[in-house]
């Protein structure tokens, strides 16, 4: 019979959804014109002929002209009718899985598309003429996946870094050694000023190129390395990426500062953190008692610095400020840079090289009553509560002396109840009652300093 339109396209609803995933699959001929822009031919009447045969000719009547067109044949070109109709019973009868079923088209002409649209080389089109194969070789094409293969090899993700050092690397692969070691007027190379304006991945591959050349710890005008200038610009991992590539730590800057000085004088809590975690990674040595030009360790600036701020906030009183929150952060970074010297190793016996102070009497001349219960925690404490200075002070004698101090009275408390001694005498045969201020506060720590010592002799 007469079929007004090709009844592959009357697939049933189910089948046709597998095979039309979305609008890009296109299966029908009339379809791929329209994609690639030609008008769709009148569809022919083809005839009807045997699928079962392999011949090209089972495909035309018998009563076809010899040496004729498809497209001039008048009746349909498929042989049996209700087998498309119902396309699951051919699936069935040929033992076929729905996995395996897909339209494969056979050699046609070409079919010219519009030159603008694509490429100036022309493609093959198919057309509604074409004949179909036989019927063994009409499913055998396998469906696609729609989701990629589970063995397919992705590449590895690249982080933003990474792709900044790439970055980076392409533009400086010509620079030569002399450019790279050059310095500007205040000393600087480019290594220093990549550093000192935070650019990460830049400082990276600077820094990997100096070392390459043993440069990496080249000084500026100041005496600093480029670890340094990190460290003094809290760079923390900049700071860290230098110290993978080698820089030295146990190095000094101009005013006798050790990168662990600075870290402890201006709280650089990341960056002191970095130090630690890269010398336990590395197995690398770092000098914790090295001293600077006022004979004071790392630890005793920290304390120190910690004091001033403990300080100043008792001048400015306690009403919320921005000031105010500012030094509360300060203090509370200082505090943590002491913490991270004491597990770097930091010694609490170590005495500064003018005076002879350990840490536990810098913390009792403010009545830092936080550091005080830090130091005293330690496991080694009770070797320092009665260390004497080179004035034969203890910290009890320091904590004692002080005027005007409200934490005065808990710092004294908190000595004498871990093991300070009430009675040291220091290099002027005073105790450390002798040295507490006539005022109102004063008279209370006399008479604690006093039944202290009245429970010590009995």
């Amino acid at each position: 019979s007469q079929q007004e339109k090709m009844i592959i396209d009357r697939v049933s609803e189910g089948f046709s959804g597998l095979l039309d995933w979305d609008s890009d699959v296109m299966t029908s001929p009339v379809h791929l014109l329209s994609f690639y822009g030609c008008s769709s031919p009148t569809e022919p009447s083809l005839s009807v002929g045997s699928p079962s045969s392999n011949s090209d000719q089972s495909w035309s009547n018998a009563g076809s002209p010899q040496n004729s067109s498809p497209c001039d044949q008048g009746e349909n070109m498929f042989c049996d009718t209700e087998m498309l109709e119902d396309i699951g019973d051919v699936l069935s009868k040929e033992r076929l899985s729905i996995e395996s079923v897909t339209v494969r088209g056979c050699p046609v002409p070409v079919c010219s598309r519009p030159q603008d649209l694509y490429t100036d080389a022309e493609s093959p089109i198919y057309t509604v003429c074409h004949l179909l194969p036989s019927m063994e070789n009409m499913y055998t094409y396998s469906i696609p996946p729609r989701a990629p293969s589970f063995n397919m090899t992705a590449a590895p993700p690249v982080s933003f870094f990474e792709w900044q050092i790439k970055y980076e690397e392409e533009k400086l692969a010509a620079l030569s050694y002399v450019e790279l070691t050059t310095r500007d007027g205040d000393g600087d190379t480019f290594l220093h000023i990549a550093v000192a304006q935070g650019r990460r991945a830049l400082a990276y591959v600077l820094g990997r190129k100096m070392a390459a050349i043993g440069m990496l710890d080249m000084k500026e005008h100041n005496n600093q390395s480029a670890f340094q200038v990190s460290v003094a610009a809290d760079q923390h991992l900049i700071a860290q990426d230098l110290l993978l590539l080698g820089a030295e730590i146990n190095t000094m800057d101009c005013w006798g500062r050790s990168p662990l000085h600075v870290c402890a004088e201006k709280g650089h809590t990341s960056t002191l953190q970095a130090i630690q975690k890269s010398i336990q990674t590395s197995g690398r040595q770092v000098n914790m008692e090295v001293v600077n030009y006022d004979g004071l360790t790392p630890l005793h600036v920290a304390v120190l610095s910690h004091n001033a701020v403990v300080q100043e906030l008792c001048c400015h009183g306690t009403p919320p400020s921005a000031q105010n929150l500012a030094l509360l952060q300060k203090r509370k970074l200082l505090g943590e840079c002491i913490s991270t010297l004491l597990l770097m190793g930091a010694s609490l016996e170590m005495k500064d090289r003018k005076s002879g102070r350990t840490a536990l009497h810098m913390a009792a001349e403010e009545a830092n009553v936080e550091l005080l219960r830090l130091f005293l925690d330690q496991t080694n404490y009770f070797s320092i509560i009665n260390a004497k200075a080179y004035s034969g002070n203890t910290a009890l004698h320091m904590a004692s002396a002080l005027q005007g101090r409200q934490a005065q009275v808990d710092a004294v408390r908190l000595l004498l109840r871990r093991g300070a001694d009430p009675s040291a005498k220091n290099l002027e045969n005073e105790q450390p009652a002798q040295l507490v201020p006539d005022s109102p506060l004063g008279d209370q720590v006399r008479r604690i300093l006093k039944g202290k010592g009245a429970q010590s002799r009995s």
